[in-house]
């Protein structure tokens, strides 16, 4: 991505509670549901966009919280998919 690209796309995010990572060319959110059957579906429903993308995140799950760090090890740092499934997941928690 371009700086222009970057700053255009990553600020919706950055608004919507996604961070840089300290040291490293990713981003991350820690999810937050009503409990461990939400935050499991939700991640299930994600996996699975994920999965169609061919593009995996890293992410834990403890109970109701499920963190999530973006990066594309192929580029060594963002890319526009880290975006679009930045997106998605977003997307996928409000519903």
């Amino acid at each position: 991505m371009s700086d222009q690209e970057r700053k255009e796309d990553l600020a919706p995010l950055l608004q919507n509670g996604w961070d840089m990572v300290d040291g490293r060319d990713a981003i991350t959110k820690r999810f937050t549901f009503r409990n461990f059957v939400d935050a499991f579906g939700w991640m299930t429903r994600a996996a699975i966009w994920a999965e169609k993308w061919n593009h995996h995140p890293e992410w834990s799950n403890i109970y109701k919280h499920v963190d999530v760090t973006l990066a594309s090890h192929n580029v060594d740092g963002l890319s526009a998919r880290d975006v679009k499934l930045a997106r998605k997941m977003d997307a996928l928690a409000e519903k």
